[in-house]
């Protein structure tokens, strides 16, 4: 850090999860939470008024919920990043909140020390995706593919193994970055994965955001699943 205050609004319909949540992060030198919201509205409202650097959410809330609250933030509020901190953990919940722009994705299993380091990384520009998401996130990927393994048995226009058709002209180079993204892998293990430098993943990288439109690596994750490119 380089000693710039990080300033966070926490969103959660359940009061003692909201004063918890403040009360444990308020202990982090580095971290300030300037406001709480009790639903999506009230935490939209918040996000414009004070443009915090991140938003902490949870998913499910009433009036409007978190995965709306996102997309209406990274629309209005772009410089606001957003973790979604819920106890759901399904495919679909996962997806709804990386499509609708948050950056990360964390369970409430998570402790004080991996929230406030997501916070962290996510005011910095990173992505955040912890274990079990991931986890969740190929144990889906498995069960596409059994899903469609007959399928894939019958002759097809495409090459077996190749990348699906709709991935907005990615070579295979860019999809193979992408789907190495996805898995949680950093440029330089990246580079180390393809044997390139690491200049040459971010050129990669750079290239397929633009063809695919990607905000940034949660967004990327969120793309490579939905796409078929994350494999068993």
């Amino acid at each position: 850090m380089t000693g710039k205050t990080i300033r966070v609004v926490v969103a959660d319909d359940q009061t003692v999860i909201r004063e918890a949540l403040a009360m444990m992060l308020d202990l982090e030198e580095d971290i300030d939470v300037v406001a709480a919201a009790e639903n999506g509205e009230v935490a939209v409202e918040r996000v414009l008024a004070l443009r915090p650097d991140v938003l902490l959410t949870d998913l499910r809330m009433p009036v409007m919920d978190g995965a709306a609250a996102t997309a209406q933030v990274a629309e209005h509020a772009p410089d606001t990043a957003v973790i979604v901190l819920t106890t759901f953990d399904d495919e679909t919940s996962i997806l709804s909140a990386l499509q609708a722009g948050a950056r990360g994705y964390l369970t409430k299993d998570a402790g004080r020390g991996e929230i406030a380091a997501a916070i962290r990384a996510a005011a910095a520009g990173q992505s955040v995706l912890d274990r079990a998401v991931q986890a969740r996130l190929v144990s889906a990927a498995v069960s596409r593919s059994v899903g469609t393994s007959m399928a894939e048995q019958q002759p097809s226009a495409g090459s077996a193994g190749a990348p699906p058709a709709a991935t907005d002209g990615l070579t295979p180079r860019e999809s193979e970055v992408l789907a190495l993204i996805a898995e949680g892998l950093s440029n330089r293990e990246i580079a180390r994965r393809l044997f390139v430098s690491e200049a040459t993943v971010k050129t990669h990288i750079n290239n397929l955001f633009a063809k695919a439109h990607l905000r940034d690596r949660a967004h990327a994750v969120s793309y490579a699943y939905t796409h078929g490119l994350v494999t068993p």
